[in-house]
Formats: C-alpha cells, structure tokens, sequence
C-alpha cells in the first residue's frame, strides 16, 4: 500500500472511532512501528491528528458540533452493542429505567427488546419510544417525557421534559454524552440537552455512563455534571491509564481492556444489580 493512501485510511480511522493507538495501525497495515510513528507525524503537521503517548487522536476544539441522530447511528455501532449488552445484563426485572436521547441508549433499548426484559424505560427519546412501540413485548412498557421535539437529535427537551422527569424516579439511568473533559467532567452540545440529563440524574437510583474511544478526544459546549456525581461507568476500548481521570468520583469498568479489572475506588458495577 502507498503511504498516502495508508495515511488516508489511518484519518478515516480516526474520524470514526476518534482515536487509534500505534499497535493497532501497526497490526492493521503490516508495518514497523516507526513507520506508524511517521505517518502520524505527517498527519500531525496537516492538521488531521493530534499525537498521544501510544498513538493518536482527533485534533482538539474549542466544543465539538452537534451531529444528527441518523450520522451517530453510524458511528462506533460495535463499541455501542457491547456497552448496550453489558447495561443490560446489569438490569434485573420490573426495575424502571431512564434512558436519555443518545445512540448509545437506543442500542439498550434494543438490547432490552431481544432479551425480553420485563422493565418499564422512560426517555425523551423519540426514536426510542418508535422502537419499544413497534417492537417491544407488552412486558416492555414506555413512559415518554414530553416537551420541545429537537429534530436534529429527534428528542424531546425543554422545561416541560425537564418538569415531566422530574415527576419521576427511576431505579437505573443509563446515558451517553457528546465528550468528557481531562477533569472528569461530562459534556454535551446543546444546552437543553444537558439540562434533561443532570435532570435523569438527579432522579435515578443508579446511574451509569456509557462511553466508547470517541468521547475521549472531543468536548461539548455545555457541562452536565462530574463523573463523581453518578455511580458508575462503562467503558469500552479504554485503557486503565485511559479512564484514570474518570475513576476519582465513579466506579470504572473497562470493556475489551487487557486486565478486565475495574478501576477504583468501587468494584465492578455486578449483574443482575
């Protein structure tokens, strides 16, 4: 493969996933690793990448734009399917469950329908609500919270979503963010849209964040809250040394890492809790 076209590829990589290490480029084209070092220094100089201890990742900006629910679809499905199979496995039966407007959150959504969880799922969610309408069983109830509909994100905020959360509590909350900060602190693009999950917070038992590679390199205009402000976080394709920033507030469980230890201070977040 010609270098440019290599280094083209290796851009791509990062535009979907928003990072890549060296060893990863290093198994995928067959080449040494200073060969990688290289190629992401040529990258580097364009603007397109910006070097890490170990690899690379998209370049930082001032807040990352807001991108529309069909485009998030499409990216990081994989990384979104596991984290969608381990929050489910940790919901146990008749227990409710927020679920805010993120890709992410409807992959748990279609988690719950295949494994026929019996639960009832509250969300601002518009795609959400189509799908547990068109597919779920009658065990599988939905309460919409209602309000302003945002036809980029296809979801509901506002005051009204805000009061009508509010009019609730849930036993779990599961949620994604548009990016996490050096200091722990989770982000979002719209204003309204942060505002709906510090609400989900603040009324579920348990909350847990569900993060892949790409929120690591990118960082939202408007702050939901620290990490040290819910109960846990499921992470995947993160390293330990990845998540350390994020394990001072919250219990850290690393999908897909080389030890499978959760990082402290709690123990993983157990099955069936």
């Amino acid at each position: 493969m010609l270098a440019e076209t290599r280094r083209q590829a290796i851009a791509e990589a990062l535009r979907t996933n928003g990072a890549v290490t060296v060893a990863e480029v290093e198994a995928r084209f067959g080449i040494s690793p200073m060969t990688v070092r290289r190629d992401l220094e040529e990258l580097e100089q364009r603007g397109l990448v910006r070097r890490t201890h170990g690899g690379a990742v998209l370049p930082a900006t001032a807040a990352a734009h807001e991108d529309s629910f069909a485009r998030r679809m499409k990216i990081s499905v994989e990384a979104k399917r596991r984290l969608a199979d381990e929050a489910v496995a940790t919901i146990t039966a008749l227990q409710t469950v927020f679920l805010d407007s993120s890709t992410t959150s409807f992959y748990v959504a279609r988690r719950m329908i295949d494994t026929q969880i019996a639960a009832t799922v509250l969300t601002n969610s518009l795609p959400v609500m189509d799908l547990i309408f068109n597919e779920g069983s009658p065990k599988l109830e939905i309460i919409g919270m209602g309000g302003n509909l945002r036809r980029l994100t296809r979801s509901f905020v506002g005051p009204f979503a805000v009061r009508m959360i509010q009019g609730h509590f849930a036993d779990r909350l599961f949620f994604s963010v548009k990016g996490l900060t050096e200091t722990g602190m989770m982000t979002d693009a719209d204003a309204l849209e942060a505002e709906v999950k510090r609400a989900m917070i603040a009324q579920a038992g348990e909350s847990t964040l569900l993060v892949d590679r790409s929120k690591m390199s990118v960082r939202g205009l408007s702050v939901i809250a620290s990490v040290s402000e819910i109960s846990g976080v499921l992470a995947h394709g993160l390293s330990a040394a990845d998540t350390a920033h994020l394990s001072a507030g919250a219990s850290v469980r690393l999908l897909d890492d080389p030890g499978s230890a959760d990082v402290p201070p709690a123990a993983a977040l157990p099955r069936g809790a």
